[in-house]
């Protein structure tokens, strides 16, 4: 595999759909060339490793070899079943969870989740595949496209998780945030999550919704034009979370998928 093996869909094919050239396809690598996957990953936000086994373990290894001493905090491992099930659409992984065990409050989720992996444990027999998008390059194209847009997302402050707040677990004082921010590191954040609301008593809670349910339909309509790729059984979808969003095609049968979201050195 080469350093310069492409990511994106050629332009010329890009500019046949409607994804404003989002679409991303993540590089596929093996055990032999796992030392491209960093830099792959770095360069281009995704990447898709092979060849690995569905043990318990397998994504908390692969995480260790790509960010190293980079790593910075691990949230427990879930698997996500699902029969005869509809889309799921484009998202970044996030939540605000805080469970007691044992009488000790540990953070079981957290906002700043800059890197998911999912491994594929069984794959759907017809459907279910994925697709992701650039979303840092989503937002840059609304400045042009959709500027009310994009000043909505870059300026106005939202409650990322209000929409859930009766969920146990889920503090109760709002997050308070931008859906684009950048961290101290300087990378930038692009959100997205259901879970999104206005803020209590915001004197343009009837804007701020309206251009929540506008942001919503947007990345709906992004997502058929592009590019579906599949996993495999075993294979580990790794995506830097802060710049790309994922979601997958509705399947027949079951699929199972594991899990894993983490914090790195320069997560916000």
């Amino acid at each position: 595999m080469s350093h310069d093996l492409p990511l994106y869909q050629p332009a010329a094919v890009r500019a046949a759909g409607d994804s404003g050239g989002c679409g991303v396809v993540p590089a596929r690598v093996g055990p032999e060339e796992r030392h491209l996957a960093r830099a792959l990953l770095d360069r281009h936000g995704a990447v898709v490793l092979t060849g690995h086994d569905t043990t318990a373990d397998a994504l908390v290894v692969a995480a260790a070899h790509l960010l190293g001493g980079r790593l910075r905090e691990l949230f427990p491992l879930r698997e996500r079943p699902s029969r005869d099930a509809g889309p799921v659409h484009l998202h970044a992984d996030s939540f605000d969870l805080v469970v007691d065990i044992g009488g000790v409050q540990r953070r079981w989720r957290d906002p700043d989740e800059d890197y998911v992996l999912v491994q594929c444990l069984r794959p759907a027999p017809r459907g279910g595949d994925s697709f992701a998008a650039d979303a840092c390059r989503f937002v840059d194209d609304l400045a042009t496209t959709a500027p009310e847009l994009h000043d909505f997302l870059t300026a106005a402050d939202v409650d990322l998780y209000g929409a859930w707040a009766g969920l146990r677990g889920l503090p109760a004082t709002p997050r308070v945030a931008r859906h684009v921010e950048h961290t101290r590191a300087g990378r930038r954040i692009v959100r997205r999550t259901d879970g999104a609301v206005p803020l209590h008593r915001d004197p343009r809670a009837d804007h701020v919704a309206a251009m929540l349910d506008r942001f919503t339909a947007a990345v709906h309509e992004l997502e058929p034009a592009l590019p579906r790729f599949r996993l495999d059984e075993g294979d580990i979808l790794v995506l830097d979370n802060y710049r790309c969003w994922h979601g997958r095609d509705a399947h027949h049968g079951e699929r199972l998928v594991r899990i894993l979201t983490l914090r790195s050195t320069d997560a916000r």
